[in-house]
């Protein structure tokens, strides 16, 4: 978005504070004799020298290991070829994300329907986390077997279980032992199932033997690309993928984010609202390597009231929130202005993801929320564990624009000829490795799955399958949505999120949904469901102006064929909209899996609709 021909600045860095990414840059010059003068000569550096830039992190980082590398990688070797990573290394999660042990408050928590805030330091953390491993150890679990937390275990069997007896969300109690009992039911190789009780709280906690005591724990010391997580795809349109990402190439890429790109400190109080199933739960986690406090929240961020967030912001001083972009949309929806009612002075950065976050948004946080904080837009997803482009302290915040490309990711918008386009649309592709790539794909032989997921697009270059602008005044990226749900009427090619920023700017609109449909001759029209506000009604006068504004915001060939009122959009767990979902109702086709979705019973809604079946 411009103003008068410029491109909008919505908050600029005070340039008297140094930032992490500073610090940084001045030890890269003095260590390799170079006088990158600013964030973006640093990142051009980092990725022309991929080696040296993951190096200098490890060394500034300061990681905990055993051994060190040998080998930061092979660069001879390209993308497509899944190098490994400082060779030689030996290091343990765990020990790196404990390795301050004092009394600082690790963890803050408390959920809906609690009146209290619990508390865990350090040190404590530490010490419960010795319980719980010396229990496991005591139960069998060994280096290799997968010990679960989420559902979907058929594929990957693991040894031990754990899970919640119930939950509460939207003053509601959701039992979950019934759901357990399928699950187990279903795993050949479980050794063990842990309840933890959590809303009908007893005194123990279904772990028999658990071994106690004060002794240290030992920490095993496991290879750089060794497996810490295994996760899972949205599954909306097949079987989940189960993404394999290594102990090293997890702990040293989300480190980066949060130290560099969220300057996060041991005084930041740091959260992100996200469900456990999310992989911003594991990015959120890797905050203790900071020695930040984190916080954690469990139920619905809208009861009591919508302010409940906010309300903990000032009550924790919380510096660092982050959220979906789904949340801030419906904060404005309900009319929340925090900026009036609270006082935030402790909050310096709100960080999005989830889905692009459009200039509404932009406009919202800072005219309703806080003027002066960081509004960090971030992207990556569950394939990289992490963000190829996000938050960054040293740089502007543009209307619409996700503040640039992250260090050591060789990020490029490419166009049709598979070549770097700028201030044009463009498939987001990554041409160079980095150590979050998922080291292979559960019971995939021979890799098929994973080189047709990634590499299928361009041979020797990572495509994400998101689409994206690269502003070349401003470095910033803007999303336009998955290539999934690219809409090409007419070989007019865009994204569904252009639609989404010009229909939800109107009052009556409370969400919307863009997708293409195919007739039989393979031809493509795009069809939009808008979600009315309660008092709104869909009319053609309202129709009309949508159609306008389309037009003279885009261009005639961007209007949708139809457009049609809709009472629900389908979403994912995580706060994503399902456009590949809504794209096979509509073709008659089936939904594989309905249960990755929060609304399941909305897409029935898109199924035998007479306008939409008429093409």
């Amino acid at each position: 978005m411009q103003e008068n021909g410029k491109d909008m600045c919505l908050w600029r860095p005070d340039v008297r504070k140094k930032t992490k990414i500073d610090e940084f840059r001045e030890i890269v010059n003095q260590k390799y004799s170079t006088s990158l003068g600013d964030y973006h000569e640093l990142y051009k550096w980092s990725v022309e020298e991929y080696a040296h830039f993951w190096e200098t992190w490890w060394e500034f980082g300061r990681f905990v290991y055993s051994s060190p590398p040998t080998q930061i990688v092979d660069m001879s070797l390209s993308i497509t070829q899944v190098p490994k990573w400082f060779s030689g290394a030996r290091l343990n999660f765990a020990e790196n994300l404990l390795r301050f042990r004092d009394d600082r408050v690790a963890i803050y928590a408390t959920g809906e329907g609690q009146p209290n805030i619990s508390n865990v330091t350090y040190k404590e953390l530490y010490k419960q986390v010795g319980i719980y491993a010396r229990a496991l150890k005591g139960h069998g679990v060994k280096n290799g077997d997968r010990v679960g937390v989420l559902e979907r275990f058929t594929q990957i069997e693991p040894t031990v279980l754990f899970s919640v007896e119930a939950v509460v969300y939207n003053g509601k109690v959701h039992n979950h032992l019934n759901k357990v009992r399928k699950v187990v039911a279903g795993l050949k190789n479980l050794k063990k199932v842990v309840i933890i009780p959590f809303v009908h709280k007893k005194n123990e906690i279904d772990l028999s033997d658990i071994p106690n005591g004060d002794e240290d724990i030992e920490f095993e010391q496991v290879p750089f690309h060794h497996p810490q997580f295994i996760m899972f795809s949205s599954g909306t349109t097949g079987v989940p993928k189960c993404m394999v990402h290594s102990v090293g190439g997890t702990l040293i890429q989300i480190a980066k984010e949060h130290v560099l790109h969220c300057n996060l400190t041991r005084d930041d109080v740091f959260t992100y609202y996200t469900t456990t199933g999310w992989m911003m739960w594991n990015w959120l986690v890797v905050g203790l390597f900071s020695g930040c406090s984190l916080f954690l929240y469990d139920g619905s961020p809208l009861l009591p009231t919508p302010n409940v967030l906010w309300d903990l912001v000032d009550k924790l001083g919380i510096t660092v929130l982050g959220t979906g972009a789904k949340w801030l949309d419906v904060l404005e929806e309900k009319g929340v202005h925090p900026r009036e009612t609270h006082d935030l002075s402790s909050l310096r950065a709100i960080l999005s993801t989830g889905s692009p976050l459009s200039p509404h948004s932009f406009h919202y946080v800072y005219s309703s929320i806080k003027q002066d904080v960081m509004l960090g837009s971030i992207t990556g997803g569950t394939d990289i564990i992490s963000c190829f482009m996000g938050s960054n302290p040293s740089l502007p915040v543009y209307e619409g624009e996700i503040q640039g490309r992250n260090l050591g990711m060789a990020v490029e918008a490419w166009g049709e000829n598979g070549q770097p386009v700028y201030n044009t649309r463009g498939d987001l592709v990554c041409t160079k490795p980095f150590p979050s790539m998922p080291t292979h794909f559960w019971n995939d032989d021979g890799g098929i799955k994973y080189t047709k997921a990634y590499f299928a697009r361009y041979p020797h270059t990572w495509a994400h399958g998101d689409y994206i602008i690269i502003n070349s005044r401003t470095g910033g990226i803007t999303m336009l949505g998955r290539s999934d749900g690219t809409l090409n009427p007419n070989g007019v090619r865009f994204g569904s999120a252009e639609i989404y920023n010009i229909v939800e700017k109107f009052e009556e609109v409370s969400d919307s949904v863009c997708v293409g449909q195919r007739n039989a001759a393979g031809e493509e029209r795009v069809v939009l469901f808008l979600k009315l506000h309660p008092t709104a009604e869909f009319t053609p006068e309202l129709t009309s102006r949508v159609v306008v504004a389309i037009r003279s915001e885009l261009s005639a060939r961007h209007v949708p064929a139809v457009i049609l009122p809709i009472a629900e959009i389908p979403y994912t767990l995580s706060g994503k909209k399902v456009e590949v979902a809504v794209r096979q109702m509509i073709q008659g086709e089936t939904v594989k899996n309905r249960a990755a979705l929060s609304n399941p019973d909305s897409l029935d809604l898109y199924a035998n609709i007479p306008q939409v079946q008429a093409w």
